[in-house]
């Protein structure tokens, strides 16, 4: 792995792609910087080597082509200036003759922050133009943008052609393939993925690749009702996939021909409408009664899903169990972090990963005693869905 560990970057001057794509409030304050603190030790490291460094990030999803205030990068300028208590050079113009001069007059422990790369259309597109006017701002490249290691674009895959032989992954993106590979080459056994969220579509391809790997598929969320009228169980008003019926059938079928075993939930928290003060019930087995629909594992579930946890060397959980954005239907969710936190505690691997996972993981107070949290929903997904993830390849070759 070609790692900036070995490397001293004394007197150059080297780009760097991270994800500093954070919250903001209305008042433009940021309200969770745990993208940008994951990339501080790459980051300190080569401003103690003694190199220039220029960042370049993205903001948002603009449209316009060009300047747009919403997705300045000036906010995050002036977080990044005070987590690092030095002075970040930074300008709101777009790339050109001004960004150039300040680049080459840049000196060494100096960093500079590029305004969104997204303000460029070229970007998405993996522009190779583009990507070479980016590369004649540095002698080197660093990727530390696992968030976006998904997406071909100039500035996290392109680019990295112009640095045949000064291409690095930074520190977090060395962290997450090594943990990601500890997941998918050799876990220890055990191994139990506990796969939650809405949709049965947007999670095939995990199913799919995981269930010759793992021993254990736990099933929670909103997908757990396409699973159960596939195998004829009431599940009343509950979502539910019917175009993917068949699929979950197959996909059934799949693990029991894998020795995969199985484990949906054996009760549930119900309601009789989409609302955190509805009419709440817990059924007596997994079947939901008409007018209701499913919102949360029961606490039979709970138990079930426990020892199973408990029991288990390798854990990777990947969605919510219920809606726990509502404090009714939270309890599912928050009880199998705590249970992971304790197989971890007992010695197992963890991981956790995808938006809501860590949102959940986060707000259950159990984050600081999981082994392993992704930065990148979207790129962990790919990569455990057995993707070649273009941000990856591109160092390597």
């Amino acid at each position: 792995m070609k790692s900036i560990k070995d490397v001293n970057f004394k007197g150059k001057k080297v780009l760097v792609r991270v994800d500093f794509n954070v919250p903001l409030n209305e008042t433009k304050q940021i309200t969770d910087d745990t993208r940008m603190r994951e990339s501080m030790p790459t980051i300190k490291k080569l401003l103690d080597d003694g190199a220039a460094v220029i960042l370049m990030a993205h903001f948002g999803r603009p449209k316009k082509g060009g300047f747009e205030e919403e997705f300045t990068l000036k906010p995050v300028a002036k977080h990044l200036s005070e987590m690092l208590q030095r002075d970040v050079i930074f300008t709101q113009e777009l790339l050109g003759e001004k960004v150039t001069t300040l680049c080459s007059n840049m000196h060494d422990g100096d960093i500079m922050l590029l305004e969104n790369i997204r303000f460029y259309p070229q970007e998405t597109k993996g522009d190779v133009e583009f990507a070479k006017h980016l590369s004649l701002l540095g002698d080197a490249y660093v990727n530390d943008a696992f968030g976006t290691a998904h997406r071909e674009h100039s500035s996290t895959a392109t680019i990295a052609r112009f640095f045949p032989n000064d291409k690095y992954f930074g520190f977090l993106m060395e962290n997450e393939i090594k943990n990601l590979q500890k997941l998918m080459n050799n876990p220890q056994k055990p191994f139990t993925a506990i796969v939650g969220g809405s949709k049965v579509s947007s999670k095939i391809d995990i199913l799919k690749n995981l269930s010759p790997i793992v021993d254990n598929m736990i099933i929670g969320g909103g997908m757990t009702y396409t699973f159960l009228k596939a195998m004829g169980v009431n599940i009343g008003t509950s979502i539910c996939e019917d175009d993917k019926i068949e699929l979950a059938k197959e996909l059934m079928q799949e693990m029991k021909k894998q020795n995969t075993k199985l484990i949906l939930p054996n009760d549930h928290l119900i309601a009789d409408k989409f609302d955190n003060n509805a009419n709440i019930k817990t059924t007596s087995d997994n079947n939901i009664p008409e007018g209701f629909m499913g919102m949360d594992i029961g606490e039979k579930s709970i138990e079930l899903f426990k020892n199973t946890i408990l029991n288990s060397k390798t854990i990777l959980w990947n969605g919510p169990m219920g809606v726990f954005e509502m404090p009714s239907f939270a309890k599912g969710t928050f009880s199998i972090a705590e249970c992971i936190a304790k197989a971890t505690q007992k010695g197992a691997f963890s991981a956790v990963g995808g938006g809501d996972s860590v949102a959940a993981i986060n707000q259950s107070g159990y984050a600081k005693e999981v082994s392993y949290i992704s930065t990148g929903g979207g790129a962990m997904l790919e990569y455990l869905e057995g993707k070649t993830l273009p941000g990856i390849k591109a160092i390597i070759d």
